[in-house]
């Protein structure tokens, strides 16, 4: 290796060393999915070819492409896919129950928040889009910078580990926005209803994402266990937890069918993800739900 390639990698690997490791795995995750810009799917400004429909009457007569419509008799209309950049406002809940997981095999529901989270925005930014951080007073920005900074942000938050409010819409965040927020949601649905009414208020459309350990889903455990809260309820003797089970899993699933509720009543909507899934799996889901979205 030359003298020129040493230092070439020398730089490179300490470059890499600076970048949260959370960006790291973001990245890696990013990489997985289709990249580009996602489309608005609407027409609108642009350069960017998006369809040929049929002429009306409407329509302005520079629009018609003349070339198609000898071809194949009808009169049609070529139409460009709106590409401005549009904002996209992402919330990750680093509270203290957030913290949990059943096996030190599996990240944190934080971490997969915050990995999900700045994949999201990667892709997003590379589309063109501005992204914030909600909950950090953080403007909307684009490029790698705004990205890095995110990251920097995300991981100091899990590693504090501090309660954390729902997010509510800032001021700055413009009407017509996509917001994203991740989170257990394992809170009252009127709190997170009165949370999201500021968003609804500023017409954007959005999307939540519950993070669940996959021993919150199932309650694995049997025999006397001693459960304790990680947000200061106190604790909770279970005598035999298999006798519990399944009153357990029908309140939360109760609560999962009140949170799709909420999130169609609002227009949103709702997905769930489990730690010990590939992350990939729910940022296709996430990107495939922005990219149908008519901003």
């Amino acid at each position: 290796m030359t003298a020129t390639a040493q230092t070439l990698q020398h730089n490179a690997e300490l470059a890499a060393s600076t970048l949260p490791p959370l960006l790291i795995d973001a990245n890696r995750v990013a990489a997985t999915v289709s990249l580009g810009s996602h489309g608005r799917r609407r027409a609108g400004p642009g350069d960017t070819f998006w369809q040929f429909r049929h002429y009306t009457q409407s329509d302005p007569a520079h629009t018609i492409d003349w070339r198609q419509s000898a071809k194949f008799g009808p009169v049609f209309v070529r139409e460009r896919e709106w590409d401005a950049a549009q904002t996209g406002a992402l919330w990750c809940d680093s509270s203290p129950s957030m913290a949990f997981r059943s096996s030190i095999k599996l990240p944190t529901k934080a971490e997969r928040a915050g990995v999900l989270g700045l994949g999201l925005a990667s892709l997003m930014l590379q589309g063109g889009e501005r992204v914030s951080l909600l909950g950090f007073n953080t403007k909307a920005a684009s490029g790698r910078l705004a990205l890095i900074q995110m990251a920097h942000h995300l991981e100091r938050a899990i590693t504090e580990a501090k309660p954390t409010d729902l997010p509510h819409a800032p001021e700055s965040l413009p009407r017509h926005s996509a917001v994203v927020l991740i989170s257990d949601f394992l809170v009252p649905i009127k709190t997170l209803e009165t949370a999201l009414v500021s968003f609804v208020g500023r017409a954007v459309h959005g999307h939540l994402l519950q993070i669940l350990d996959p021993a919150e889903e199932s309650l694995p455990y049997n025999g006397r266990i001693r459960f304790q809260g990680m947000e200061e309820e106190g604790q909770l003797l279970i005598e035999r937890t298999e006798d519990v089970r399944a009153d357990y899993q029908q309140r939360l699933a109760d609560h999962r069918a009140q949170l799709t509720a909420l999130s169609n009543r609002i227009g949103w909507t709702f997905g769930v993800h489990h730690t010990n899934r590939p992350p990939h799996t729910a940022l296709v889901s996430l990107h495939n739900r922005l990219a149908e979205q008519p901003w």
